[in-house]
């Protein structure tokens, strides 16, 4: 297993993480399966391990917490706030309020008095950012935290943040988790040159794309019963719509990225992984295996890395900057949302 710097930070973690969204009631229930995973990750020597408090509303963070008690120096344990977690009107967001609450609750169900890497897990564009950047100051100031990163903030937010840290002598995010992948490469045009200026590391998640990286889903639609595309739910669904325009090209991406992996003597989910960490800005790539059958498929492609011809075949297919459905960006910018952007009523 290699490992890199987190950015301007001294810390070193694997280039793969574990992520543990799939560990608990959303995917794997079966809690020792879920530790056999996080001991077989750990035997690998991988060092970092993404939860989040949401994640099977907290299950995650207690199944993680069990399967690292007596190895937590081994770790370093990264979970995340921000995603509603109750019906009140401030159980969730980037609030002061909040955070204080999110963060006692994550370090019990996680059984540790400190959390190495606390993230935001999305941006709130309509508070203060520096109420977010007090308060997570605070926590690192308490010892409660190590070091604070966030996930999938659009870039001209992530500078934003920098900036109110510097006025205010706060701490920084050493670290952003974007969305990216061979499919999902938008951030390659602005966010990952931004995290690189700023001297933060970047631990990318969806690799394989929601599963369409691994080929399991072609054209005769045969979806395996196990499958991320029959378990989602509600708006999610349309990621999977094989009449969507967008869909379609995904399908028609995989047929030839599947040739390409073939030639470079690679499974396409081999193939996938190495791509994101091909980007010098890359620190490490989420896994997030659900059985550990198939973290033992993916521990088998850790150092494949791929040579210029078969990066330049991959630009052929998914040009660079490029995302091929918008769905698949991770975050949808609220200053889009039709109230947002015209006038419902007359001025005057």
């Amino acid at each position: 297993m290699e490992y890199r710097q987190l950015g301007g930070t001294g810390v070193q973690v694997s280039t793969f993480s574990l992520g543990a969204m799939n560990l608990g009631e959303w995917a794997t229930t079966d809690r020792a399966e879920c530790r056999q995973i996080v001991g077989q990750a750990l035997d690998a020597g991988i060092n970092l391990i993404d939860t989040a408090d949401v994640y099977s509303s907290g299950e995650s963070e207690e199944i993680v917490g069990e399967a690292i008690a007596d190895r937590r120096d081994e770790v370093v344990l990264a979970t995340k706030f921000h995603m509603r977690m109750g019906p009140g009107p401030n159980q969730r967001g980037n609030s002061r309020l909040w955070i204080r609450q999110a963060v006692e609750a994550s370090l019990k169900r996680l059984g540790t008095d400190h959390i190495d890497l606390y993230q935001v897990h999305r941006p709130d564009l309509f508070m203060d950012v520096e109420e977010t950047m007090a308060a997570l100051t605070d926590l690192v100031r308490e010892g409660k935290v190590r070091y604070l990163g966030c996930s999938t903030f659009p870039s001209w937010h992530l500078v934003e943040a920098q900036w109110a840290s510097d006025r205010r002598g706060l701490e920084r995010f050493v670290c952003e988790q974007p969305p990216y992948s061979i499919l999902v490469r938008h951030v390659e045009d602005d966010l990952l040159p931004v995290a690189q200026r700023y001297r933060m590391g970047t631990i990318v998640w969806g690799p394989l794309a929601g599963g369409w990286l691994t080929g399991k889903y072609g054209r005769a639609d045969t979806r395996p019963q196990d499958s991320r595309a029959t378990r989602t739910r509600g708006r999610m669904t349309r990621l999977f719509d094989s009449e969507r325009p967008a869909v379609k090209a995904k399908i028609d991406a995989v047929e030839q990225l599947t040739s390409i992996a073939d030639q470079a003597g690679l499974r396409l989910p081999q193939m996938a992984n190495a791509f994101v960490l091909s980007h010098p800005a890359v620190t490490s790539a989420i896994i997030g295996p659900r059985t550990a059958a198939q973290l033992d498929d993916l521990l088998a492609g850790a150092d494949a890395r791929l040579d210029p011809a078969t990066l330049d075949a991959i630009d052929e297919v998914v040009a660079p900057g490029q995302t091929v459905d918008p769905e698949e960006r991770g975050w949808r910018s609220p200053f889009l949302a039709s109230g947002m952007r015209r006038r419902t009523e007359p001025i005057g």
